[in-house]
């Protein structure tokens, strides 16, 4: 077990080389050693999942045993648990065990009104499905299990894609490159290449068609016209007209700009995040600053609205939820803020923490081999695995017609594929993936007017998923399996300390030895990513 967890170590540590912008000769000659490792990883996982062979597990049975978990994560002690934790973990194994007495849950109280909270979060999280929401889900879960998608891959990029968003019938890009590409979805053809900045774009946005009008009417151009925010380390965001090709507006932010959105409240604000963890407001109208808050302690590598309410999160995993008062200065207000500490999201120096709200809740990826769901009123965390080993990682998460999709990717093997699950439950439906199917940083999604799913994917490869009717003839691209690893429901927030420990001391100090790499850059290296 030693040996095992020691390379799945290294072979993280090996993947954040990977992402700097620069290596030194001993880096590269750690990051030679990747295929050495993994197969010496393989050789150990297979000797010991080979006695512990788990009825059920779909598949060929050699790559199975190579991929299952070699051991589970130990249950935290119950002192170090929370009240909360306690409390969800008493409940689902109670259930579990269909006890006719349930559990006892623990005496202690700390906080009557909080705890309160807390418990009717967790009995929400625990509610029982009906005979019609069950017979619902299985039938949800079978038309997947018949899903099939033909991909295309959108060529153009010279470098690694680090954001995209989907307008209409176009799909908008970003590289690392320093380009925006413009691409025409129907012929999978580069329609328009917007260059102009001169660092890595890192993140973009589209602002509502209302806004859009507004903004045309200004500049006198069609009222057609859709516009595209885009933010890069070079401190600017450029404001581009897809229609004719050109940047109508710039915005110089004194800061590396790692993540942006529009909220669309009021007059409308770019909200803006820096890496060195400032938050800023910048008027649609006037595009002048209205506020600028020292949010987080680490770089803001995403941030998401959704209504009145601007989330926006950072590398050191700290979490913070705003509210838009639709006011000329300070148009932002924090509601609540959730430490690293909390999330237990921290990925370490360069790490980058990515996020999805619903309602009360923010399902958070952030290079592991989990999903986090964070309550942001009560702070109630509860864990969705992703992954069936702990060498497993997550980089993003997204929502589209009630779905919630998670990207995997195995650093053991250098798989890559999607998980799907259903909302709200977050119940497990099925994993998507292809030959030499590169690790997804970033994705985005639509639906056609029949209803079926059109997503993009990009990293390595900047790819458009087109969903075929699971009736036709025609073969799918994609392969569809189910990993039955991924079927428990949400789980209460103990922490392991493989999970919470683990790559925070890779990250500063460097693991052992043998392994260690320095962070030039800290927590700008994010978006330099380098997938080979």
């Amino acid at each position: 077990m030693g040996e095992v967890r020691k390379l799945q170590k290294k072979l993280r540590q090996i993947e954040n080389l990977e992402i700097k912008f620069s290596l030194t000769p001993e880096e590269r000659v750690k990051i030679s050693r990747k295929a050495e490792l993994r197969s010496r990883l393989a050789e150990l996982q297979l000797q010991l999942s080979g006695p512990q062979q788990t009825p059920g597990i779909e598949g060929d049975g050699k790559k199975e045993k190579m991929k299952r978990q070699v051991d589970d994560a130990p249950e935290a002690v119950p002192s170090q648990m929370s009240p909360a934790s306690k409390i969800l973990k008493a409940e689902s194994q109670s259930k579990a065990e269909e006890s006719p007495a349930p559990r006892a849950r623990p005496k202690e109280a700390r906080g009557a009104e909080g705890d309160g909270r807390r418990q009717g979060e967790a009995g929400a999280a625990e509610t029982q499905q009906t005979p019609q929401e069950e017979a619902g889900f299985a039938s949800l879960r079978a038309s997947w299990e018949k899903a099939k998608f033909r991909l295309r891959l959108l060529d153009g990029h010279n470098d690694i894609v680090t954001c995209v968003v989907a307008v209409d019938n176009l799909v908008i890009s970003g590289s690392r490159d320093t380009t925006v590409k413009v691409w025409h979805v129907p012929t999978a053809t580069e329609q328009k290449n917007l260059g102009g900045h001169t660092g890595a774009v890192t993140c973009l946005c589209a602002p509502p068609s209302e806004f859009c009008e507004r903004l045309a009417w200004s500049l006198s151009l069609s009222d057609k016209e859709r516009f595209i925010l885009s933010g890069s380390a070079d401190c600017t965001v450029r404001i581009w007209a897809l229609t004719v090709g050109q940047c109508v507006k710039s915005i110089y932010t004194f800061n590396a700009v790692t993540a942006l959105c529009f909220a669309p409240e009021g007059g409308g604000y770019i909200v803006t995040g820096s890496d060195g963890g400032k938050v800023q407001a910048w008027s649609w109208d006037t595009f002048e600053n209205c506020q600028s808050v020292n949010a987080h302690e680490d770089a803001v590598t995403c941030i998401q609205s959704q209504g009145p309410l601007v989330f926006s999160g950072s590398a050191e995993g700290g979490v913070s939820v705003w509210e838009n008062r639709c006011s000329e200065r300070d148009p932002l207000r924090r509601l609540s803020h959730w430490g690293g500490a909390l999330t237990g999201c921290g990925a370490g120096p360069g790490g980058r923490l990515s996020l999805s709200p619903r309602g009360d809740t923010v399902y958070l990826a952030y290079g592991q081999a989990w999903l986090k769901v964070l309550h942001w009123r009560t702070g109630v965390m509860s864990k969705l695995t992703n992954h069936s080993s702990v060498a497993g990682a997550t980089d993003c998460v997204h929502q589209t017609g009630g779905l919630l999709i998670g990207s995997c990717y195995d650093l053991a093997n250098g798989e890559s594929s999607l998980n799907v699950f259903s909302l709200p439950q977050c119940r497990y439906l099925t994993s998507l993936t292809w030959p030499d199917a590169p690790r997804v940083l970033c994705l985005a999604s639509w639906t056609t007017g029949s209803g079926d799913h059109r997503w993009v994917t990009g990293g390595r490869d900047l790819v458009v998923w087109e969903q075929l009717p699971s009736s036709g003839k025609q073969k799918g691209d994609v392969t569809v399996r189910r990993n039955h690893g991924l079927d428990t429901a949400l789980e209460s927030e103990g922490g392991t300390e493989d999970e919470e420990t683990d790559d925070d001391e890779d990250g500063e100090r460097g693991g052992d030895g043998d392994d260690g790499g320095s962070d030039e850059g800290g927590a700008s290296v994010w978006w330099r990513c380098v997938l080979q």
